[in-house]
């Protein structure tokens, strides 16, 4: 069995050249998802730019009796994104390093948007598999999120523990996962850098002052949305559809961001439009 718990939160690898895409996607050379070992027991995978624009992360996190992986991309079709024979090769890779006479799979979701929940139905029938469906009522009766949005609730995947934030105003839905073990810290559309749109103002805004309360007695090791948009100029972005993006800044923002993002938000009220803060842009689609 693995200590989850020992010299959390643990250190992890951030050092992946994303794959971007390519100039011509029909002979792009690279595979459709792109697998990263953050640790031993969490991974990160990209959808290829070249298969859907939008190129979403995906997470795949490991404890004793389950794995959870969070979102399932944009493409349904797995002749174009094989998600499922990616996921189960990675699970019977941890399985030979951890054998377990039972292990099962929770697939859960960011929040509810096409380009998040495409591949779940590859996911159907699989053996000891949940698949928690992305309305607030399947996510909330899941999970026990009691009066939502005020509080949060617990995911046990065998000794590993996530903490789970409601985290509306992208999305009715949108949920943040925080994982114990390695801190990290996952924000899907809320926050990452890109263009943050802003479904509902006042929703949105709590969500961030709740995550900011939340981060302030926890060391959070990184902050992880589920795009990226921006390119490595302050302010600048790649326009949506773009489907090549060879000057890409890094994934992994900080809770500084987040204080970033409470100041935009107060500093923009009662505007529209688009509003460039550097590390993202936010949108207001009121």
């Amino acid at each position: 069995m693995i200590d989850f718990l020992l010299d959390a939160p643990v250190p992890g690898s951030m050092d992946a050249v994303w794959h971007a895409g390519w100039p011509s996607p029909k002979h792009d050379p690279a595979p459709e998802i792109q697998v990263h070992a953050y640790t031993p027991n969490t991974v990160i995978l990209r959808q290829n730019k070249s298969v859907h624009y939008e190129a979403p992360f995906l997470f795949l996190l490991f404890g004793n009796e389950r794995a959870l992986l969070i979102d399932t991309g944009a493409t349904a079709d797995p002749a174009h994104f094989p998600l499922r024979a990616t996921v189960d090769a990675l699970i019977e890779e941890w399985l030979t390093r951890n054998p377990r006479a039972r292990y099962g799979l929770t697939v859960a979701h960011t929040h509810g948007h096409g380009d998040h929940v495409a591949g779940d139905g590859q996911f159907a029938g699989r053996p000891d598999t949940t698949i928690v469906g992305p309305g607030l009522d399947e996510v909330t009766a899941h999970f026990g999120l009691d009066d939502w949005p005020h509080r949060t609730a617990e995911l046990d995947l065998g000794g590993r523990v996530l903490d789970l934030v409601p985290g509306p105003g992208h999305q009715a839905a949108a949920l943040v996962f925080h994982d114990r073990h390695t801190g990290l810290l996952l924000t899907g559309d809320s926050l990452y850098p890109g263009r943050l749109y802003v479904e509902d103002r006042a929703a949105f805004a709590e969500t961030v002052d709740r995550l900011v309360d939340f981060c302030a007695g926890r060391p959070i090791t990184h902050v992880l949305g589920c795009h990226i948009e921006m390119t490595t100029r302050p302010d600048t972005d790649y326009p949506r559809g773009t489907t090549h993006q060879p000057d890409e800044p890094p994934l992994q923002l900080a809770t500084t961001d987040l204080h970033d993002l409470r100041r935009a938000l107060a500093e923009t009220a009662g505007r529209s439009g688009s509003h460039p803060r550097g590390a993202f842009i936010l949108v207001y689609r009121d």
